[in-house]
């Protein structure tokens, strides 16, 4: 497990991009932290430093964006899945066959539902309005 604290959104995007390179084809990136606290900005930097040309933005209302890049992410929003048969009905399940980096957001909702996929648990905690304390955790769920 690390811990880091970043200060402000530059130092955040530096954490996310130097993330990036250590992210292989098929990982899953599971997000936690409350509303605000950074997901979605973190995604986006660890997208650009995979070279996506495509916009990065919340998934919230259609569950999931899809990015082109070095290794193609697909970004969840699983705000609203709370059950076995909500996840099933997003399609998620094709998608752990397809090579892409899967990045969820809200992942606390879901995690019982992966089984032993190669998880990567990233926590953001808002500590105040720009600083983080952002903890990232390898291994199996």
């Amino acid at each position: 497990m690390e811990k880091f604290i970043t200060k402000n959104e530059a130092e955040t995007a530096a954490l996310a991009r130097k993330f990036a390179k250590t992210v292989a084809p098929g990982d899953i990136i599971a997000f936690k932290g409350g509303l605000g606290a950074g997901k979605t900005t973190f995604t986006r930097y660890m997208c650009e430093a995979l070279d996506t040309k495509d916009d990065v933005s919340s998934p919230t209302f259609a569950l999931v964006h899809c990015y082109r890049a070095k290794m193609p992410v697909c970004h969840f929003d699983m705000y609203r899945i709370n059950t076995f048969d909500d996840l099933y009905s997003t399609g998620f399940f094709d998608y752990l066959d397809s090579g892409a980096v899967l990045v969820i957001e809200w992942s606390e909702n879901i995690i019982e539902f992966i089984g032993d996929e190669k998880i990567i648990t990233i926590d953001i905690k808002r500590l105040g309005d720009t600083e983080r304390e952002i903890t990232i955790e390898r291994g199996e769920a």
